[in-house]
């Protein structure tokens, strides 16, 4: 039987992992207690020489090569949640270790709230709100949503989904992904163009890029400058993609525009932030993903159905290659 550990933060522990999935591992693996934190298992290195299996979550420890040496029999990873940029290191990488994640499941909520944000922004939403009187009559300032221009930039997981449910309506889509044929953006409902024509043409931006060394400051003030009068840029991604102090000085010029940030760089912004003040930047705290202990115990439930299919020998449904890591968030 694979011997396992799990190591992640405390308060995540009993969220990802709950007790009916908690115990339908444990029936699965033979199961190291108590669990650890990723400073509570550095005291306890020793403790991981026979381990085979690591149950993770947010709070996963750096896999460098102090952590994998102590783990010389380390098969697989099962991280309960999105990004494993995080941990994963070139050692991890050269061991040929199984990786599975979450990061799929923790997609579809970020579709569902990036899209009701599409759908708010067309419709002037936090124009409205955040400029006062909002019985006063703009209704003629903005879009709506049939015929409207969306703009999305880079399609992952979460990229995708949104153009499916895009595709329900009468809008048009513009496709910003250097890694997307036209055929493909074409099958999602969507034009593939540049980020400049992107930027000029939609009546809301939504972001969706990796933060790589590549896409770092990749969305800079000239392209604030570029949106149209009253449209909506959506930040869902991460917040060193866009050069911020640029952001800012346009969104100081420019208050017919809503930056809506889900994400920042530093998060959350510093105290003395413009962020923070400005009237045309709605600020939320990174809630696109997963929140609350329904959306969350899936990503334990994906875990778990991944670790079934790994000790059947079935072919893996969420595994992460390194060729998959280098173009994902």
């Amino acid at each position: 039987m694979e011997k396992a550990i799990f190591i992640l933060n405390e308060q995540h522990h009993h969220v990802i992992y709950p007790p009916d999935v908690y115990d339908a591992i444990q029936a699965q693996v033979t199961v190291v207690e108590p669990f650890y934190t990723s400073q509570s298992i550095q005291e306890n290195l020793s403790i991981l020489e026979d381990v085979t299996v690591i149950f993770s979550g947010w709070g996963c420890p750096r896999l460098d090569a102090t952590f994998l040496d102590h783990a010389p029999n380390l098969k697989a990873i099962f991280y309960g949640a999105g990004s494993v940029r995080g941990f994963v290191t070139p050692e991890f990488w050269a061991r040929d270790i199984v990786l599975c994640n979450s990061a799929s499941i923790n997609a579809e909520p970020v579709a569902y709230f990036t899209f009701s944000q599409i759908l708010f922004g067309l419709k002037g939403g936090w124009h409205h709100v955040r400029y006062g009187d909002i019985y006063r009559d703009q209704k003629q300032s903005f879009s709506g949503i049939h015929g409207s221009t969306v703009g999305i930039i880079s399609l992952g997981y979460i990229g995708r989904r949104v153009c499916e449910f895009l595709r329900q309506l009468n809008i048009n889509v513009l496709i910003y992904d250097p890694f997307v044929t036209e055929d493909e953006a074409h099958q999602l409902g969507g034009k593939r163009c540049d980020l400049e024509t992107i930027f000029r043409e939609s009546d809301v931006v939504s972001l969706h890029t990796p933060l790589l060394d590549e896409t770092r400051g990749m969305i800079q003030g000239k392209h604030f400058d570029l949106m149209k009068p009253n449209s909506v840029f959506i930040n869902t991604a991460r917040g060193a993609i866009i050069c911020e102090d640029e952001m800012i000085a346009v969104l100081q010029t420019r208050d017919d525009i809503i930056a809506m940030l889900d994400v920042t760089y530093p998060e959350p912004p510093l105290p003395d932030s413009p962020l923070r003040t400005l009237p045309n930047v709605v600020l939320t705290p990174h809630i696109a993903g997963a929140v609350g202990s329904g959306e969350i115990r899936e990503f334990g439930v994906t875990m778990l159905a991944e670790l079934k299919r790994y000790l059947s020998g079935t072919p893996l449904q969420w595994r992460v290659t390194y060729d998959k890591f280098i173009h994902m968030a």
